[in-house]
């Protein structure tokens, strides 16, 4: 399709990747009996694309132009032999680390994936995956790939939504990697404003640790990661943006002897029993450093991301929490927990997206992007 684009002309562009021109027009026509509309008009000066066919190439030549990129870091011959079905099942063996699983995963058989995976590693001339007791581990160039693929499908799905809203039907749908803090204060308020402005789009909300989200999002799983960022950017291919900045509350039952003391000190602090976040957040990084800086140590530790668990443990003895403020505003709120008064500026923590560097959002994920940051504005 970009050849036909770029020579007007479907024998042109099938000689240039070597099909003959009634292939060239079968798989055309296959595309487009698939999306249901034509792409391309005859014209007295050759084939055109249509209003649709623009849309749809805009988001088909960022598709190719990842994979071609990719393809060549493994091997240049790789752009000419791999086809799709390849590349399908290398995912899928990439992402399953083994071949029977990632045939369960697919339906497709164990020889089929083999035999795909051993033709493109031939044609690649070096090993994409590596045996070891955990199973096979692609390798780097092999990893890389398998983005690459996941992203082009996005890509593709994005397309869809593009041609939907050009007909005024809900343009695809929208995927939301959810940080414990968005789950409780950002998230919903942005959700109900965009059901209320008529957007009908299906929206996926995504719950998970960092990191688990952040692979979804690089992988083109997720469309936008909402929480606390990290200090510096975990990776150079996301870009991250804040929206305001969260401090950290100390939380305790309300009839707690630090709570009826009034201010009180980091030394009152020391030898507590606490829950805290999961290590590699911000938040428990914040909590370490303070009490590392103060040479204090709690006496021990309960590690959760869960402010459910947290209120419900610290409701029925003396531990102390340490989460966001944002997290805490409901449970304090409600008089089912109180605020521990540090008498001292609490840590803070920028909350915001986090992108793909290179991502161009349908009209239904920039309205929903719109959204969060204008709640988040009302938050900070």
């Amino acid at each position: 399709m970009l050849e036909i684009e770029k020579a007007h002309s479907l024998s042109l562009a099938a000689g240039s990747v070597n099909l003959s021109q009634p292939a060239a027009t079968q798989a055309l026509s296959k595309i487009e009996a698939g999306l249901g509309m034509r792409l391309f008009q005859r014209t007295p000066k050759g084939l055109f694309p249509t209003p649709h066919g623009q849309v749809f190439l805009k988001r088909a030549r960022r598709a190719v132009d990842r994979l071609d990129m990719a393809l060549t870091a493994v091997s240049p011959r790789l752009r000419a032999t791999a086809s799709f079905a390849q590349l399908r099942a290398l995912v899928a063996v990439s992402e399953a680390a083994n071949y029977s699983l990632a045939a369960r995963q697919t339906g497709l058989s164990q020889p089929t994936l083999h035999r795909a995976v051993s033709s493109m590693t031939k044609d690649a001339g070096k090993p994409l995956f590596e045996r070891t007791s955990f199973g096979l581990v692609p390798t780097r160039a092999c990893r890389d790939l398998a983005r690459a693929v996941t992203l082009a499908l996005a890509e593709l799905q994005q397309a869809d939504a593009d041609l939907n809203e050009l007909d005024g039907r809900p343009g695809g749908y929208v995927s939301i990697g959810a940080l414990p803090l968005s789950r409780s204060s950002v998230l919903p308020e942005a959700l109900a404003q965009f059901r209320a402005s008529g957007r009908r789009e299906r929206v996926t909300v995504i719950e998970g640790v960092y990191e688990d989200l952040l692979a979804g999002l690089r992988a083109g799983r997720i469309d936008v990661l909402i929480g606390a960022l990290r200090t510096p950017a975990p990776v150079g291919d996301v870009t991250q943006e804040a929206l305001f900045s969260d401090e950290i509350t100390i939380l305790a039952r309300p009839d707690h002897p630090l709570v009826l003391k009034g201010a009180v000190t980091l030394g009152d602090l020391a030898g507590k029993d606490w829950m805290v976040p999961r290590p590699g957040t911000p938040s428990r990084q914040q909590f370490d450093d303070t009490f590392a800086q103060a040479d204090l140590a709690p006496r021990s530790l309960i590690e959760t991301g869960s402010v459910l668990l947290m209120r419900e443990v610290l409701r029925d003895g003396d531990m102390l929490g340490w989460i966001s403020g944002q997290q805490a505003r409901a449970e304090i709120a409600h008089g089912l927990l109180a605020q521990v008064d540090l008498g001292m500026p609490r840590p803070g923590r920028p909350i915001g997206l986090t992108l793909r560097h290179d991502f161009v959002p349908t009209q239904a994920q920039a309205q929903l992007l719109d959204t969060l940051r204008s709640v988040a504005r009302g938050t900070a």
